[in-house]
């Protein structure tokens, strides 16, 4: 694992290019782990590029080999009882889906748990070779819960049924034909061009109200049931199962459930 970052380089990098704000996770030592520093920093590039007049939509991307890893589990580990760390998914997650601009996820990496979430809150999402996607939780004593807020109005029920429980790992073509990403892609890049040309054409308010009809579900998802997953995440984090799969996931061994 790499060493710990320095506290004065930023985890969230932001470039402009033609209408386009690129904003790269950019914190391999944790495999882009949704740290509190992390996500601050998003909302940060977030607030940056909402109010830049000359950018059309942003860009998701990440360095490393993992386009996030989901929740920073080290950080968690250290916190004493529920926190409200779920509620805070949540608000990332709605931020991204109620973005003004089209947010676009370009994913090269692996994607684990909390990560999906960030993938399926964007409205375009184009996956590389190197990707491979897993719902983790269940190994870990969790559940998929504040993520299921995007994730249910835009997978397919009977793959949501299958890895939710399984945890199994799956690939970008796979990804794509179950919906949590709009293309898999040998060059992802490449694949992209098109999609990021067609949202430079774009007007503001053309973009923004055709995304609005876009995400209207999935914010009703997130006005209806944000409160109860968030309890249910963390009274799940909190509990005694969690911690032993937290522990055994950082301690790299099976959890005593095991067989």
């Amino acid at each position: 694992m790499n060493a710990t970052p320095n506290p004065d380089e930023p985890l969230v990098r932001t470039t402009r290019t033609g209408g386009i704000a690129t904003l790269t996770l950019d914190s391999p030592h944790n495999r882009n782990a949704l740290s509190r520093r992390l996500v601050a920093e998003l909302y940060e590039a977030l607030a940056a590029a909402e109010t830049d007049d000359a950018v059309r939509a942003v860009v998701l991307t990440h360095t490393g080999g993992t386009f996030c890893a989901g929740a920073d589990l080290a950080e968690a580990g250290r916190a004493e009882g529920p926190t409200d760390a779920p509620l805070g998914l949540a608000r990332l997650l709605r931020t991204l889906v109620a973005f003004p601009k089209p947010v676009v996820a370009r994913v090269a990496g692996h994607v684990r748990a909390g990560g999906t979430g960030l993938v399926a809150a964007c409205d375009i999402a184009v996956a590389g070779p190197g990707a491979s996607f897993a719902f983790t939780e269940a190994r870990l004593g969790l559940a998929p819960a504040v993520i299921s807020l995007p994730l249910l109005p835009r997978v397919d029920p009977r793959a949501v049924g299958r890895y939710f429980l399984t945890g199994e790992r799956f690939d970008a073509p796979e990804a794509a034909r179950i919906g949590l990403v709009t293309a898999a892609a040998q060059d992802v890049d490449e694949a992209l061009q098109p999609v990021l040309d067609g949202l430079r054409r774009g007007s503001p308010q053309g973009l923004a109200e055709s995304k609005r009809l876009a995400t209207a579900e999935v914010l009703r998802a997130f006005d209806r049931d944000t409160d109860s997953l968030a309890e249910l995440s963390a009274r799940l984090f909190a509990s005694d199962e969690a911690r032993e799969g937290m522990t055994a996931f950082l301690e790299r061994r099976d959890p005593g459930w095991v067989h």
